[in-house]
């Protein structure tokens, strides 16, 4: 039985295929709609008071707003490296010209900031981890890389095999070393050489305070919610590369990813000192892909 927080690919009424508005999700900040437009078209949308980041997740266009045309160029998949981000600022109407599949993050905001794109290149990559728990971060949205209002978001890939997110970690509070964020979580995993379809698994559980409990198979489209609590590990599968793509937003007045670490799993991190990052990240043209 599924949990109220795991939402099945192609859920949404098309050409959605992940609408998550902060009134379906039940919170106030963030939200996600992934678009698939199987032939060239264009999609007119407004930001109202929430401002969005704009990324082909595979295929590419182009985003009309305010007299002026940001490309995104085409990315083949998920694992094909970072993509073009186009960000718009709230109270505007925009146009999304392409054909492909569409991530656009939002946020609940008030102060704006002007459109702009940033490039491919442009993106910072981090690897993260090590050993099997070795990940790799886009950075095209999070804090201290791109300025916004309120909105963080990241692509994380993880090999077939490893564990991110982990160990666990927690953002539900407002205090000096910790940020209230509500997080979305959107999956694409890998097929293998034979068609086969990926899978992969995703944790949330809270604490005797707040209790939370989420174990979810996780395969392409899926999204699953992170209201409150430790999420973590997302599992890849062996055999089976992850991507997710995390988007995030909170009520306070800094804009920031303030962690902590579940105290029981914490010591972990030690013990990646001696170990080497996967030596097949960076990850950007997996078989299949």
């Amino acid at each position: 039985m599924h949990s109220n927080l795991y939402i099945p690919a192609c859920s949404a009424t098309p050409p959605f295929t992940v609408n998550v508005t902060p009134e379906s999700a039940g919170w106030t900040e963030s939200s996600l709609q992934v678009v698939e437009l199987a032939d060239p078209q264009s999609v007119e949308f407004g930001t109202k008071g929430t401002e969005v980041m704009v990324l082909p997740l595979a295929g590419g266009g182009a985003i009309e707003c305010g007299g002026e045309t940001f490309e995104l160029a085409l990315r083949k998949s998920v694992f094909d490296g970072p993509s073009d981000m186009v960000y718009v600022g709230i109270e505007q109407t925009w146009t999304l010209h392409g054909q492909g599949r569409f991530a656009i993050c939002g946020a609940r905001a008030k102060r704006s900031f002007p459109n702009r794109r940033v490039a491919a290149a442009e993106v910072a990559v981090e690897l993260r981890g090590a050993g099997n728990c070795s990940r790799q971060v886009h950075n095209f949205g999070t804090a201290g890389v791109f300025e916004a209002d309120s909105l963080i978001a990241c692509e994380v890939i993880t090999p077939g095999g490893n564990w991110s997110s982990y160990p666990a970690h927690k953002h539900d509070e407002t205090t000096p070393i910790q940020s209230e964020l509500e997080e979305i979580y959107y999956f694409e995993i890998d097929g293998g050489p034979d068609g086969s379809r990926g899978f992969g698994f995703h944790r949330v559980y809270g604490t005797p305070e707040r209790p939370i409990e989420v174990l979810e198979e996780v395969r392409t489209g899926d999204v699953v919610l992170v209201p409150h609590g430790y999420h973590g590990p997302s599992v890849a599968a062996p055999g089976y590369h992850m991507y997710y793509l995390n988007v995030m937003a909170g009520p306070g007045a800094e804009r920031a990813w303030k962690i902590v670490d579940d105290p029981e799993h914490a010591w972990l991190r030690s013990t990646w000192d001696g170990q080497a990052i996967d030596p097949r990240l960076p990850l950007h043209n997996p078989t299949g892909a």
